[in-house]
């Protein structure tokens, strides 16, 4: 149904601008997804296989219309991880698994919960992830030989630093002259494809010039095969399933971040609006076809998706038309690209890292000082020094950690008073001194959310600050917005404690907290004619419950009554002692 909706009111006119952004798309989309294989430790034609099977099932079943999926560069780190770890095959096992968990995420509904995800975690990991391709690729830049591939980015760089001797200078150029036409392309014509026009000079002048001197994608991973990929099912068992679970999970978790954010871009881009849900069972559909064509993962590509929004998009036929394009290329160009030189490639990646590395958010959130710089920092760090595993964990634990901190802190319980000066007598905390408060009624303000980080110093500022037993414990909640089952054991507690000799009132009680209290029967201990909406109401209540005697001689005249009951109180004791004539 959903796919029917994306194609409404659609027209030969809107056939003719989505061919047109599809063909486009698919001529960037074909340098991309080789250039994200080899650097994620496969042969470049996977990255190919990608492209076309994804490419056309992300638009088919996702839930944007502009979506453009395929290999991108944030996967690059964990997919070379899970290589060099589990191998090629196991890869694929695990791209499937990461579609199962993707499509189950869609079908219970779990497409908004990617949006609580921390920014400054998700812009940590994204400039780690940009510095170790952009680190990853200066060996093929340079055209360093003998260089072993570690999954460990320290390893890496002193890899390169100890081969530094083995210069190739054919290599340089042909990839600084891929990487000025990169740059160049878009500023003198906007609309063709930059790493498309690199490659293509830089590939014919090392052809022409100095065939020999440079490594090509053919003398590293042989010819590209023009043919079809072949279906495969992957030798699965419940070993290899339970080994490949976290990784899995980490590409699904992923790949569910980069295809949602994708589609919000897409939506601000073009004023629509994407199903999030429906986003990520497609994803799921896409990565669980694609292994059994020797794909790897696949998401929806940002920067594409733009693209294909600029060149005038109106369907998620143009990106069906940009896997078309890829397949047809690889069924009648494929010979051509074994002699692609590597170092053709790495400006290309360099790039796509320079342009995802988020570098001004990633400055702007540093400058705050705030605890938000510091999970970034974390998560930036241990990205680029650890793994992006251990980066989310830690990241979204301490984003956990430090809320609950700034929530305690927002939580605010302190004894108030009615200001008599103000013309509604308002209630205010700065009103209550030594000399000016009352010794049977005491009134709390409490704010701010009633949860597990604030409960417990809600009752100990209550417990701590009361010298003396009032018979009256009035809570002014109206600004506790929520309450959860901790900040009701700590009430409780409260309650159980004052109920022995005096009476807990309540104003002001809003909706949530409200349901918290009659689910766990505390409402029904505290007594429903105890619940006030309006604090002067409370007050009034409390006020007839006062012990009269106590109210004898009292100078604190906390309340517009005490003066009134006070001399009411001495006058009558004075009556009762004078004798009568």
């Amino acid at each position: 149904m959903l796919i029917d909706q994306r194609f409404h009111h659609y027209s030969v006119k809107n056939v003719q601008k989505d061919l047109l952004s599809g063909l486009i798309v698919g001529v960037i989309a074909i340098p991309l997804g080789m250039a994200f294989a080899i650097a994620s430790g496969v042969k470049p034609e996977y990255g190919i296989y990608t492209t076309i099977v994804a490419g056309i099932l992300i638009s088919l079943c996702g839930g944007s219309k502009y979506q453009i999926g395929g290999p991108t560069g944030a996967f690059i780190p964990i997919l070379f991880g899970i290589v060099m770890t589990y191998g090629y095959e196991n890869l694929l096992i695990a791209g499937f698994l990461a579609g199962v968990m993707l499509l189950l995420m869609g079908i219970f509904n779990l497409g908004s919960l990617i949006k609580y995800i921390p920014r400054p975690v998700t812009i940590g990991f994204t400039t780690g992830i940009a510095i170790t391709i952009f680190a990853g690729q200066m060996a093929s830049f340079l055209g360093l030989e003998g260089l072993k591939k570690h999954e460990e980015f320290i390893l890496n760089l002193k890899e390169i630093f100890v081969h530094l001797g083995s210069v190739n200078i054919f290599s340089l150029l042909t990839a600084v002259i891929c990487l000025v036409t990169v740059i160049l392309t878009p500023k003198v014509a906007p609309r063709v494809p930059g790493p498309l026009i690199g490659l293509v000079i830089s590939s014919l002048i090392a052809t022409f010039f100095y065939p020999t001197h440079v490594a090509t994608i053919g003398t590293s991973y042989g010819q590209i095969s023009s043919s079809l990929p072949q279906l495969r099912i992957p030798n699965v068992n419940f070993d290899v399933i339970v080994k490949l679970l976290r990784p899995a999970f980490v590409i699904a978790m992923l790949g569910g971040i980069e295809s949602l954010l994708s589609a919000v871009v897409a939506d601000g881009m073009t004023n629509s609006r994407h199903n999030s849900n429906r986003e990520l069972i497609g994803q799921g559909i896409a990565n669980m076809v694609t292994p059994l064509f020797g794909g790897i993962p696949a998401t929806g590509a940002i920067a594409r998706t733009a693209t294909n929004i600029k060149n005038g998009a109106v369907s998620p036929f143009s990106g069906i038309i940009h896997g078309i394009v890829v397949l047809l290329v690889l069924l009648f160009f494929a010979p051509y690209a074994s002699y692609i030189p590597l170092a053709s490639m790495a400006p290309i990646l360099m790039v796509v890292a320079w342009n995802m590395s988020e570098r001004k958010v990633f400055s702007h959130i540093l400058k705050t000082k705030s605890t938000d710089s510091l999970v970034l920092l974390v998560t930036f760090l241990l990205t680029v020094f650890v793994n992006l595993t251990t980066a989310v964990e830690v990241g979204l634990v301490m984003s956990a950690i430090l809320f609950t901190k700034r929530m305690s802190d927002v939580m605010v319980t302190a004894k108030a008073l009615p200001n008599r000066s103000h013309k509604h007598e308002k209630v205010e905390t700065q009103m209550v001194t030594d000399t000016h408060d009352c010794p049977q009624i005491s009134i709390y303000n409490v704010e701010g959310p009633l949860f597990f980080g604030a409960a417990q110093t809600f009752e100990k500022t209550i417990m701590n600050t009361i010298n003396y037993r009032p018979k009256i414990l009035l809570l002014r909640m109206s600004k506790v917005p929520l309450m959860d089952t901790t900040g009701e054991a700590n009430l409780a507690s409260i309650v159980r404690h004052f109920s022995k000799n005096g009476i807990v009132i309540i104003s002001g009680l809003n909706v949530q907290p409200e349901n918290v209290l009659k689910k766990t029967g505390l409402y029904q201990i505290i007594g429903d004619e105890h619940f006030f909406e309006h604090t002067g109401e409370a007050i009034q209540y409390a006020l007839s419950q006062l012990d009269n005697n106590k109210c004898l001689g009292c100078k604190h005249f906390a309340f517009r009554e005490c003066q009134k009951l006070s001399v009411s109180e001495t006058a009558d004791k004075q009556q009762k002692l004078s004798p009568t004539f």
